[in-house]
């Protein structure tokens, strides 16, 4: 007969024997099967994956509400610069402006009118979506021109 380990006792009979034989081959079955896992290159390769799925997904939300944050702030200091610029301006430059703005819509009337009856359907069209785009990104736009006219007027005072 065998040694038992130093740490268990002996069995007083055969019961008791047969209880740590059962608890033994339990023991040995979870060993196995821990080794088995670890040895599973290919799942644990996907577990790896996965996780790394989900943790750039996570980050990828993370990125775009902060993004979207950034936006809104930005365009809130753009129609800010905008609404100083315009302030700043005296009032012949904001009449001048107002009416070579004027003009300008007529003229782009004029054109438009000329595209519409001589443009083929496929550039019109693709003209129509920019005109689109541009209409739903109106004060952007309008806020990128005012700082555009702002350092505009700047480098013209310091220059001149």
């Amino acid at each position: 007969m065998t040694q038992p380990p130093h740490d268990e006792p002996t069995a007083s009979g055969p019961e008791e024997l047969r209880e740590q034989i059962e608890r033994t081959r339990h023991e040995l079955g979870e060993t196995v099967e821990a080794l088995a896992g670890k040895a599973d290159v290919k799942a644990r390769a996907q577990e790896k994956a996965a996780e790394a799925r989900e943790q750039a997904a996570a980050k990828a939300g993370e990125l775009r509400e902060r993004a979207a944050t950034q936006v809104g702030t930005l365009k809130a200091k753009a129609a800010d610069v905008v609404h100083q610029a315009q302030d700043k301006l005296p009032d012949p430059v904001r009449d001048k402006a107002a009416l070579g703005a004027r003009r300008a819509g007529e003229e782009a009337a004029r054109v438009g009118r000329l595209w519409e009856e001589n443009a083929p359907e496929p550039v019109r069209a693709r003209t129509l979506q920019g005109a689109r785009v541009a209409r739903d990104n109106r004060t952007l736009l309008l806020a990128a021109g005012g700082a555009a006219v702002l350092a505009w007027l700047t480098l013209r005072r310091r220059n001149g």
